[in-house]
């Protein structure tokens, strides 16, 4: 069985294992997107398929606001078949490719208050072979998921994981399978046969860090005064963070 572990900066040490943590429950997603962005922190991303089982502790997030926020795929009222998704209820995976990499955001916010939070950067825990695999043997344990489309790729997360909800229970080890309707149309017929392959992806509860590192959010160079929001967060010193910031608090 695998147990988890931090690299540093955790209140507890102790090893636990996938069968004893918790899925987080619905009302986890229910609070502001920066505060959600920094409580996702130490938490236990997994995704199982037919490959195997892949975990990983997230430690590192970005808040993206909405309407407000010119970094955010729905800015200014914008409402796409890709964005849909951003206007239902949180605690949903929006999952979409932005050059030729799949990224991995969670649903924040309420219903028609269109925000979320990326996941950055994991700390892989089960499955490290299965990653390697996915990624290149060659590629070291720390550049497997040290960036949004490297996780994605090593986690096998992809498009059609697009609307799924991450606060089911587990039932026997699996999840329950109950996507949100919003998500039906985004899908390509390629995206439902490979969703009909049956994978899960969810977040257990993990490990809460000690301190919280926050700066600039990354490669939003061009969105005017949304690339100096400080609405991206870390866990200090952790190596597979994706850049080190000068500007962090």
């Amino acid at each position: 069985m695998a147990t988890i572990k931090l690299y540093r900066n955790t209140k507890r040490s102790v090893e636990v294992t996938l069968l004893n943590v918790k899925a987080l429950n619905k009302s986890f997603y229910e609070q502001t997107t920066l505060d959600l962005a920094q409580s996702l922190l130490g938490k236990i991303l997994v995704k199982e398929t037919s490959e195997g089982i892949a975990s990983g502790i997230i430690v590192e997030t970005e808040g993206y606001l909405g309407f407000s926020d010119e970094a955010c795929h729905s800015y200014g009222h914008r409402r796409t078949k890709r964005t849909e998704v951003m206007y239902g209820p949180p605690g949903h995976a929006y999952t979409y490719v932005m050059h030729c990499h799949c990224l991995m955001n969670i649903v924040s916010g309420p219903i028609d208050v269109p925000e979320a939070v990326l996941i950055r950067a994991l700390e892989p825990q089960q499955g490290i072979e299965l990653m390697q695999k996915r990624r290149g043997e060659q590629k070291k344990l720390t550049d497997l998921t040290s960036g949004p489309g490297k996780l994605s790729q090593a986690m096998g997360i992809d498009k059609s994981d697009y609307g799924k909800p991450l606060f089911l229970e587990r039932d026997g080890g699996i999840q329950k399978d109950n996507e949100y309707s919003h998500a039906q149309g985004h899908k390509s017929s390629k995206d439902k046969e490979a969703a009909e392959e049956k994978s899960w992806i969810y977040i257990l509860e993990g490990i809460t860090p000690t301190s919280i590192a926050a700066g600039p959010r990354i490669g939003i160079e061009n969105y005017g005064k949304a690339k100096e929001y400080p609405w991206r967060f870390w866990i200090p010193d952790n190596p597979f963070v994706s850049r080190r910031s000068k500007k962090a608090k």
